[in-house]
């Protein structure tokens, strides 16, 4: 799923920050953003400009 690039830079954090359970950090982290962005986008009544007035 990621290029050789990308997976050097994953893995330089991993090590560094001396996390052991790879599959829980992915999980962790894409779940994280997930729900920040569902949070971010949930459904109003008004847009952004409306509530903003």
């Amino acid at each position: 799923m990621l290029n050789e690039e990308e997976q050097k830079a994953v893995t330089r954090y991993l090590d560094r920050y001396k996390i052991k359970n790879k599959s829980r950090w992915y999980r962790e982290t894409i779940m994280k953003h997930i729900l920040k962005m569902m949070e971010e986008d949930y459904p109003t009544l008004f847009n952004e400009n409306e509530m903003r007035r």
